[in-house]
């Protein structure tokens, strides 16, 4: 018997991106065998990028204070608002923020003199300061 017959073949499963594929092969072959895979999936790539990723929907990548203060612009703060209000929204949107955050956000634009904050501590209601340009 040669050498070949009494090794077994070697089994492997690669995924690449979204590609999938299993070898299998003598050990001698697997180096050269990967190449020519990875050399092909590669040219795909280039052809046409994953359909899926450009499907998809961009991801959103945005503060709590920026979209409390897109909130703003669109004047939603005209009549005043509590925090519970303010984190509904967000929600509603889409945007599930801690209530901290939220809070925190409020007050770095009450601080930035956007909106205006009143009532006592624990019910706050904050409003625009000035209209959005």
């Amino acid at each position: 018997m040669t050498e070949k017959e009494k090794k077994p073949p070697i089994h492997v499963k690669m995924k690449v991106g979204e590609i999938e594929f299993e070898i299998d092969c003598q050990e001698d072959q697997l180096q050269l065998t990967v190449d020519k895979i990875l050399s092909a999936v590669t040219e795909k790539l280039k052809e046409a990028p994953f359909i899926t990723e450009r499907a998809a929907q961009p991801p959103r990548a945005e503060t709590c204070k920026g979209i409390i203060q897109k909130l703003w612009e669109e004047g939603w703060f005209a009549a005043a608002k509590g925090l519970g209000g303010v984190h509904s929204e967000l929600a509603r949107k889409g945007f599930h923020y801690d209530r901290t955050a939220v809070a925190h956000a409020l007050i770095d634009l009450v601080k930035d003199g956007i909106l205006t904050r009143e009532g006592k501590p624990r019910r706050y209601q904050y409003a625009q300061k000035r209209p959005p340009p």
